[in-house]
């Protein structure tokens, strides 16, 4: 559920100027998140947003520059736990995994929110990632790869 959740707050970053956590959570209710003050404040850090001027006046929130730099640890060792390969196929990036562990894999690549990937499908031991264009998927396979062989 807290990557969902993580996933809307993304998105209505994207979306809307959310200026105090109370505007967040009431977005977040809005969208059908049973949420308290508490439980954004925490993905507020988790998620490492911090607050950013704008040109209008004022701040809203914002996600670091870089999402690959400031992933959640545990997230990080997740995929490294059970991602065994990462293949471009066209436009599609093929993720194996453990047996049994495509479903809890795709979730946590999902919550990257990874902008070159249009979506994803998960098997048993297999996850198949569909690439916005043929280019986007190496890039995506790439930066997966990356990222689960960093020490």
């Amino acid at each position: 559920m807290k990557e969902k959740r993580q996933a809307a707050i993304r998105k209505l970053l994207r979306e809307k100027r959310i200026q105090t956590q109370e505007e967040l959570a009431e977005s977040l209710r809005e969208i059908g998140f049973q949420v308290t003050q508490a439980t954004v404040s925490r993905d507020i850090r988790e998620m490492r947003l911090r607050k950013i001027s704008v040109q209008e006046g004022g701040y809203r929130y914002a996600e670091p520059e870089n999402n690959w730099n400031g992933l959640d640890e545990r997230l990080v060792r997740l995929l490294r736990d059970c991602v065994v390969n990462t293949e471009c196929a066209g436009q599609m990036v093929v993720v194996k995994t453990m047996s049994g562990a495509a479903a809890t894999a795709a979730e946590a690549l999902d919550s990257l929110d990874i902008p070159e990937i249009a979506g994803s499908i998960a098997g048993d031991n297999t996850i198949l990632l569909v690439g916005r264009d043929h280019g986007m998927a190496q890039n995506a396979a790439k930066r997966i790869a990356e990222l689960i062989k960093r020490g």
